[in-house]
């Protein structure tokens, strides 16, 4: 039986898919969200199997005081799921400041906070999963969430030392690229203004907003599925370093990262002609 500590457990979100999924299993939950009460009566059938937890993930010592309760309530922590997280739409130019930088707490250095807060634990045991939960957006950047797609490449690159340096201490990281999935993601877009500095941008931000909420209840992928599909993953003999999730978020990743090697590919000669002559 596996204790899970995941972040971000708003309803009908990937949070709680990852718990149901989890629980499903036979083993047990430490959810935490900044509004707990909203998990009251869904954590209430599984009884002390389910731990709900307040946290707001910008807060180290919140964070820390949220580990420290799920080991001792469950006696440690094997499956850390960062999922908290959320976008903002923002021209590269024109983002103000302030919400570049709060994107960051919350996407990036709230990742690391929850690391660190775990990762002793499973350093003890000699044994760990962390799950960091990316998106397509983290492969491939998205037109008017440039600082979002930059704070998801950010936690690409960490993933991917970070898997280096706990192997050899028994621990196994994953990262998870979602594309479209139908949570409660892009419900908060048709009640949002576009916050832009600089108004030239504001006709393209309009544009992909208007995407966003014509999509929102659509989106092709499952949460739950989803779930299922990082627990499968996970369970493999040799699991993947990441796994996309979604047809379209698969399709999208693959042309991008082809369409990379072929521009690298393009540029060889130059590329290598930078070295100093070897005769």
């Amino acid at each position: 039986m596996n204790t899970w500590f995941i972040t971000g457990g708003t309803p009908g979100g990937f949070g709680m898919a990852y718990a149901e999924a989890a629980l499903e299993n036979g083993d047990r939950v430490a959810l935490t969200a900044r509004r707990p009460d909203e998990l009251a009566s869904w954590a209430k059938p599984y009884g002390d199997r389910v731990l709900v937890l307040p946290l707001d993930v910008t807060d180290p010592k919140l964070v820390e005081a949220a580990v420290r309760t799920a080991e001792e309530h469950f006696g440690g922590i094997d499956v850390l799921v960062n999922n908290a997280g959320r976008g903002w739409f923002g021209s590269i130019e024109g983002m103000a400041d302030a919400d570049v930088r709060r994107m960051f707490e919350l996407n990036y250095f709230a990742v690391l906070t929850v690391l660190r807060a775990a990762l002793p634990g499973m350093r003890a045991r000699g044994s760990g999963w962390i799950i960091n939960m990316s998106s397509v957006a983290g492969m491939r950047g998205i037109e008017g969430f440039g600082y979002y797609s930059a704070s998801k490449y950010a936690l690409e690159a960490t993933t991917e030392v970070l898997r280096e340096e706990v192997e050899p201490l028994g621990i196994r990281v994953m990262a998870v690229e979602p594309g479209a999935f139908r949570t409660r993601a892009y419900t908060g877009f048709a009640g949002e203004t576009v916050e832009e500095t600089i108004p030239e941008y504001l006709p393209v931000l309009e544009k992909v907003r208007a995407a966003m909420i014509e999509q929102n209840g659509n989106q092709p992928g499952d949460p739950r599925r989803g779930a299922r599909a990082v627990i499968a993953a996970m369970a493999q003999e040799k699991p993947p370093h990441r796994l996309v999730l979604g047809s379209g978020g698969f399709d999208a990743v693959v042309a991008t990262l082809e369409a990379t090697l072929h521009d690298v590919r393009a540029s060889e000669a130059l590329s290598r002609g930078a070295d100093f002559p070897t005769s």
